[in-house]
């Protein structure tokens, strides 16, 4: 079995991404996923605005296939989903089920041979296969496809389980059965989206680690009900899909002309969902356990006042993702909230680098402060985390040079302190200020007048749900799955860490 190269694999032997000199102060997604089952709609400009609602969850490449009874149509490229894709692309993408990705790169290279779908042909046709998460038997799984005289187009752990399930169809599996067993061979966070030329299936799994959701288009007159895949709820919202529900911890959803079967293929699935999706990364306006992360993340703003009371003059945000925290700060507190950061938001990645002197000036491209709102006046910042600190020692020092006689810093998160190794691109553990610094020490380095942390019981309390249905392993290092050595000790380098 050979993996299926592009069209356009011409174009696959492009360079490394450039990469800015100094990486985001923030952990960073690895992708969004989308797929839709509808024979009577335009599925891959759906999926298009799929994958826009998708986009802060990976911006250095995107993807889509369609297929179109057994062809198989599909196109992916770096850069942003606005730039891969036109019209004139999109019209070359017919079908009736579409796979669409947008990436951050996790594992493998950020090169466009790396881009996603993965797409694999078979005995039975092609699949395309997009995915969110990161295995942590990578190795071993490659060992296991070589044996069988599998071959690979790219380095992600993404094309080995296409492979794998593509390798089951070919022993004579029809597509549910070689899916099935293809998980066995699995271990890690992966949420998928499958396209095949009968169906289209979405996984979780056991652990549910990374989110994925049903939605339904609506009927009409001329068309039953048809189903929609998606990270989060924002990539139902934006074409008119209704929340159904999410996929389970070890289930698989396969989605045909007959409608939508469910398949419970984990013996004992244990929730594990990450506890930062909830914090930072999926959009506030997602809709998790029955309610907006919006309104969560309210609540932990509202608990971390409860938590760390500070005499102040007015509470402002980073922006955009600690304003929620930073306006249920400022409701339980008492202390007015402001805009004392205004983002640029038309920033977005680019290849041209800062000169040094820019560099050394702050970060005043993306960020800049409000003299008139902050000039003698005693600040609570609150930020959602903090992960090396060298943004949030930029941004403290804006802050007093426009005047803020004292800053007082609230995260509404608990300390950092290990890495993520289920689909989130963290520094080695060295890197993370907080599994080397006290609390004093960060604040001391970050220059601020006060540090606070939100506590790990307030962060999971305030879910409402059961705390130990989260993953929240890079706050205390208890890791829901077996971690290998090999794997561990790349970014577990401390033999003890500030937990």
């Amino acid at each position: 079995m050979m993996p299926n190269e592009s069209r356009y694999a011409d174009e696959c032997n492009s360079q490394p991404e450039a990469r800015s000199p100094e990486r985001p102060d923030k952990m960073e997604e690895a992708c969004g996923i989308f797929g839709v089952y509808a024979p009577e709609e335009d599925v891959a400009k759906l999926t298009y605005f799929g994958l826009y609602a998708l986009q802060h969850r990976g911006q250095e490449s995107a993807g889509i296939a369609t297929f179109a009874g057994e062809a198989i149509h599909h196109y992916k490229n770096m850069g942003l989903v606005s730039q891969v894709f036109n019209e004139e692309i999109l019209s070359k993408l017919p079908g009736e089920i579409a796979v669409g990705h947008t990436r951050y790169s996790t594992t493998g290279s950020s090169l466009k041979v790396n881009a996603q779908p993965a797409v694999v042909e078979t005995r039975l046709g092609s699949l395309a296969l997009a995915h969110n998460g990161n295995l942590v038997n990578t190795k071993e799984l490659r060992e296991e496809l070589t044996r069988r005289n599998c071959s690979f187009l790219t380095t992600t752990d993404s094309e080995m389980i296409a492979i794998a399930i593509g390798n089951e169809v070919d022993q004579g599996k029809d597509w549910l059965e070689a899916a099935l067993t293809a998980f066995q061979l699995c271990q890690g966070a992966y949420s998928l989206v499958v396209g095949t030329p009968v169906g289209l299936m979405g996984v979780r799994d056991p652990h549910g680690i990374r989110p994925l959701v049903v939605g339904l288009l609506p009927s009409t007159s001329t068309r039953p009900a048809r189903y929609v895949l998606a990270s989060e709820t924002c990539g139902l919202d934006i074409i008119g899909a209704e929340y159904l529900r999410s996929v389970e911890p070890g289930e698989l959803v396969w989605i045909t002309e007959e409608g939508m079967a469910s398949f419970h293929w984990a013996e004992k699935p244990q929730p594990k969902m990450c506890v930062f999706e909830m914090i930072y990364f999926a959009r506030p306006d997602s809709v998790v356990h029955d309610e907006s992360l919006y309104s969560y993340r309210m609540r932990i703003g509202e608990r971390l006042a409860e938590e760390s009371h500070t005499d102040a003059d007015i509470v402002i945000a980073v922006p955009d993702s600690g304003v929620p925290a930073a306006i249920g700060y400022a409701k339980k507190s008492g202390i007015p909230y402001g805009e004392g950061l205004i983002k640029n938001r038309y920033v977005g990645r680019t290849f041209i680098q800062p000169t040094q002197a820019m560099r050394e000036s702050g970060i005043r491209m993306k960020l800049n402060p409000l003299r008139d709102v902050l000039a003698g006046k005693r600040v609570i910042l609150v930020d959602d985390s903090i992960v090396r600190g060298t943004t949030s020692k930029k941004i403290v020092k804006a802050l007093r040079d426009a005047g803020a006689t004292e800053v007082h810093m609230k995260i509404s998160s608990p300390p950092v302190t290990h890495p993520c190794f289920y689909g989130l691109d963290t520094d080695t553990q060295d890197q993370l200020i907080a599994a080397t610094k006290s609390i004093e020490e960060i604040a001391q380095q970050i220059g601020v007048d006060s540090l606070t942390y939100l506590s790990w019981q307030g962060m999971l309390e305030t879910t409402g749900e059961d705390i130990n249905h989260f993953c929240s392993a890079c706050f205390t290092g208890d890791y829901p799955i077996t971690i290998p050595e090999n794997v561990k000790r790349a970014k577990l380098i401390l033999e003890q860490a500030k937990v």
